[in-house]
């Protein structure tokens, strides 16, 4: 396949999710079905409860600074960048299309395809070829893990999507945050677990930063996601703890899947992508065990899963 093939079929916008047409087709229960589709931690941040303030009154700016503050000290945000917290990085990476009139964007596939729908929908012309205007790097890539460089970062507008790199901030690129034309996002919904929480970040220049505030307008952040996204940022321990559980189970994930006949492509330690003979078979042997896996339009052969709870290994076992 050719990369401009690649790129077209991202278009297609397929998701990780979709529990509700499987169920609609293999039965069973919502509540008994592991989803595996996603690469959302299965052990949430323990978010407690918020005061009945947080829910009925408008977020207040104290609330707000400690957010800040707190994403600051845990992504070690240069000095000299600003950041936007915002109800979902799909939000801002929507928004940031619109920070510069059309041009050519360039998106290696695949990769997480609500990039190339945002720019396409904003009259960009997508290509996967140089030189571009802009350039987006999804770090580490959804679905194959790879990493990318401060070199492939060079755009006039480069957007680096870290999503997923609080498994392994070593890899972490937010030093060119501080840099004009760089926009890095974080997301709270994958490390934390907290995907219904929608709390994003864009991270880049004050003048960068003034502009999308902007466009998102006043109030974006919900009180309660201020509250649990400072609290769940300040706990170091449990980011630490989590991170080597979170291995730990992806090289528990790899011996099952590869005892089995799959071969490993890459990923992180939040899912995995393999390749196997038919992943739609795949998909349907599993789907018959009610354990949701996430396969592609782009190709046959690959099958993505994400970590299942404590109390579900068994039953992944048993269905591989």
């Amino acid at each position: 396949m050719t990369n401009t093939t690649a790129v077209t079929v991202q278009s297609k916008r397929d998701h990780g999710g979709g529990l509700d047409a499987a169920v609609a087709r293999f039965g069973g229960t919502r509540a008994a079905w592991l989803d595996l589709s996603t690469g959302i931690n299965p052990t949430p941040y323990p978010v407690g409860n918020c005061p009945a303030q947080d829910w009925t009154a408008l977020p207040d700016q104290a609330a707000h600074q400690q957010l800040l503050a707190a994403a600051r000290r845990f992504w070690n945000v240069p000095a000299d960048a600003e950041i936007l917290p915002a109800p979902g990085a799909s939000v801002l990476i929507a928004m940031i299309p619109t920070l510069r009139a059309p041009a050519t964007v360039r998106i290696t596939a695949p990769t997480y395809n609500e990039h190339h729908a945002a720019f396409a929908a904003h009259g960009w012309q997508v290509s996967d070829h140089s030189p571009s205007q802009a350039r987006v790097l999804v770090h580490p890539n959804n679905p194959d893990g790879r990493l990318w460089t401060a070199q492939d970062a060079t755009a006039p507008l480069s957007v680096i999507d870290e999503s997923f790199c609080d498994v392994t901030p070593e890899h972490s690129l937010i030093h060119l945050a501080a840099e004009p034309g760089r926009i890095v996002l974080k997301s709270f919904g994958k490390f934390w677990g907290l995907a219904g929480l929608r709390l994003g970040f864009a991270i880049a220049r004050p003048d960068t930063i003034a502009d999308m505030q902007t466009r998102l307008g006043p109030w974006s952040v919900s009180g309660p996601a201020l509250r649990i996204g400072a609290q769940a940022l300040q706990d170091m321990d449990w980011a630490a703890a989590t991170r080597s559980r979170l291995q730990q189970d992806s090289d528990r994930l790899d011996a099952l899947a590869l005892a089995r006949g799959a071969q490993l492509v890459g990923g992180t330690s939040l899912f995995r992508l393999y390749r196997v003979e038919d992943a739609q078979a795949w998909q349907d042997r599993l789907a018959r065990h009610h354990i949701w896996s996430r396969i592609f339009p782009y190709s046959q052969t690959y099958l993505r899963l994400g970590l299942p709870p404590a109390d579900g290994w068994e039953r992944l076992e048993a269905a591989l």
